[in-house]
């Protein structure tokens, strides 16, 4: 919530869509604690900010339970403001949740939202989403390994934004690990080979795992098979 309310004019950025109170829709790609650590302030923050409605979150199975048992664990602070000298309102801090499958799960006047299975090792409930609007069709990855069903879904995007890690810092890793990212995770050089197949107009690695390595290292190997823009994803980025 604090890297987003940066973007907001209330906090030096340009952007009035990202002012906290504003932001009513969430889409978890999974349940891990590196995705989801933040799910209280999303929950709380923009409430106390002023949102007045409820927060729409769409994720995968299990997301009800959570979202469920954080909000009781802050009931005390929800009873303290609700009842309390302090101005607030009865629904900003209230989650409609939906557990989504695999197919269109959202849409409105400016996008459709479409929820995919990709490829994070064991772990079965992990989603890609696919976002379109009249200009603009954009995947995002989630956590995955190469995967058919993204493949499926990208065809013609516009931008690309997908998870890697470093080829180069990867080497440094212990056997164990190697086996564990390689079935979870893409490597620079394979997000390469990925995007020369699906060749997107802007191609953003994220959720990047550098182990030592540097930016140039990242961008060098997937270069090896990957011509097109592409453009590593850092706090704050904007892409036309």
């Amino acid at each position: 919530m604090r890297r987003a309310s940066a973007m907001s004019p209330s906090y030096g950025g340009q952007f009035e869509q990202m002012e906290i109170a504003n932001i009513e829709h969430a889409f978890l790609t999974h349940i891990h604690s590196d995705h989801s650590g933040g799910l209280a302030d999303l929950v709380l923050s923009p409430w106390v900010m002023g949102r007045d409605t409820e927060l729409k979150l769409f994720g995968p199975k299990g997301l009800k339970d959570m979202v469920t048992k954080i909000t009781e664990a802050y009931q005390l602070d929800i009873d303290y403001r609700l009842y309390g000298t302090q101005p607030a309102n009865k629904k900003g801090f209230v989650s409609i949740v939906k557990e989504v499958e695999e197919g269109v799960i959202f849409k409105d006047a400016n996008v459709t939202v479409t929820a995919f299975y990709n490829n994070h090792g064991d772990l079965k409930e992990s989603f890609g989403y696919l976002f379109e609007t009249e200009d603009k069709k954009i995947v995002f990855s989630g956590d995955t390994a190469i995967s058919d069903n993204l493949k499926k879904y990208s065809k013609g995007v516009d931008i690309l934004v997908h998870e890697v890690y470093s080829s180069e810092g990867y080497k440094s890793k212990t056997a164990d690990w190697k086996i564990y990212h390689k079935a979870h995770h893409t490597s620079s050089i394979d997000l390469g080979v990925l995007a020369k197949e699906l060749n997107p107009k802007t191609l953003v690695p994220s959720h990047i795992l550098f182990w030592g390595a540097s930016e140039d290292s990242v961008m060098k190997d997937i270069k090896l098979n990957f011509t097109g823009k592409v453009i590593l994803a850092e706090d704050l980025l904007v892409i036309e």
